[in-house]
């Protein structure tokens, strides 16, 4: 190796995002022209205090730092992709959260319109302003979640220049297989876009084995408990008077699962569960997360964690197993749960030994 070899800085290959990392287990066509804000590449953190308490080998998988701040990013790069490859003038989605922010942010970038259908009375703008300052239209609809979402399908159905953009999912690899794997779940769409088919799963050898899933959920807006396809309901416990839900995705407790049946298929190939998790059990492990593994997610988020405590509670887990929870939205998409116990902060003098004191150091 010559003096100018061992001196040169090597070159790193930056992350192409999600379409160009798995083209060839893609259907994209050679001409399309991909839409991308280099979304995946999230980090896999090692959950040391979370290993500790529950005896196992804990990952989290931060989705919240995907470009808007959600594992929605992920199939949002394909559906755009394909809307604009499909000559669609622009997209539509029924959210009013994540979804509709990551709708607004590629079909900017793609250069098309967006709009976003949001139940009446339900429009919550902090989790809206992201997808208004990104150019989306909102259009409040006189009914819940599930008039919104099938208005849509019959708007994209009737109206060939638009496309629809709800519940994409991809499925991605990874080089070492974890025994476990859990997320917090509403419409059903996370645990289908995080399992294979089995044929396409042996197909490209994508996974050695089998993930097993836990979905865990808020216990009193419990859809992928509570209702089946058919509307036939299980009993749920009840939100305490006055009480408010913790995530705008829970706003609507009558909701359905949007993939209702793709998320059983899951369940049931990877011999997994459903759990249902209360508000407390959720709040508690938000902030645990946040004050053991310095990871900050938005409320609905840590219902993944809550699931791998009380999976560790109810004996579900063998010590020494590979896990992985994933975080599907960053924190700051929810500032106000965060903030909304925070005492009054007192002023202070302009004085050294004041500050040590506020830190309980003298």
């Amino acid at each position: 190796m010559s003096a100018v070899d061992k001196n040169t800085t090597p070159v790193h290959t930056p992350w192409p995002g999600l379409i160009e990392a798995y083209r060839s287990r893609l259907p994209i066509g050679d001409g399309w022209k991909t839409v991308t804000l280099r979304e995946g590449g999230t980090p896999l953190l090692p959950a040391e205090r979370l290993s500790e308490l529950t005896g196992c080998e804990v990952h989290i998988k931060v989705e919240g730092l995907n470009p808007t701040g959600s594992f929605k990013d992920r199939g949002m790069t394909m559906a755009v992709t394909e809307a604009l490859a499909s000559g669609k003038q622009a997209v539509l989605c029924a959210s009013t959260g994540n979804t509709s922010a990551s709708a607004a942010a590629y079909a900017a970038k793609a250069g098309i319109g967006c709009a976003v259908l949001v139940p009446q009375g339900k429009i919550a703008m902090g989790k809206l302003a992201q997808a208004v300052m990104h150019g989306a239209k909102i259009v409040q609809v006189e009914g819940n979640f599930d008039d919104c979402l099938e208005l849509a399908r019959k708007t994209t159905s009737e109206f060939e220049t638009i496309g629809l953009v709800n519940s994409v999912n991809l499925c991605a690899s990874k080089a070492r297989r974890p025994r476990r794997s859990r997320s917090s779940t509403h419409s059903a769409t996370h645990p289908t876009c995080m399992c294979c088919p089995s044929q396409r799963r042996q197909h490209h050898r994508v996974l050695e084995g089998l993930l097993r899933v836990l979905r865990r959920r808020a216990e009193h807006t419990s859809a992928a408990h509570a209702r089946r396809p058919g509307g036939r309901r299980c009993p749920a416990r009840p939100r305490p008077s006055g009480q408010q839900p913790r995530d705008d995705r829970h706003r609507d407790p009558d909701r359905a699962p949007a993939s209702w049946n793709g998320a059983v298929a899951a369940k049931e190939e990877s011999n997994g569960a459903f759990r249902a998790a209360t508000d407390e059990e959720i709040l508690e492990a938000y902030r645990l997360l946040a004050k053991t593994e310095s990871i900050f997610v938005e409320p609905a988020s840590a219902a993944s964690i809550a699931g791998l405590l009380a999976a560790r509670k109810e004996g579900w887990l063998e010590p020494g197993l590979k896990i992985v929870c994933t975080v599907t939205g960053n924190g700051l998409k929810d500032p106000d749960t965060a903030l909304r116990d925070v005492p009054v902060v007192e002023p202070i003098q302009v004085d050294p030994v004041a500050v040590a004191s506020a830190l309980e150091l003298v």
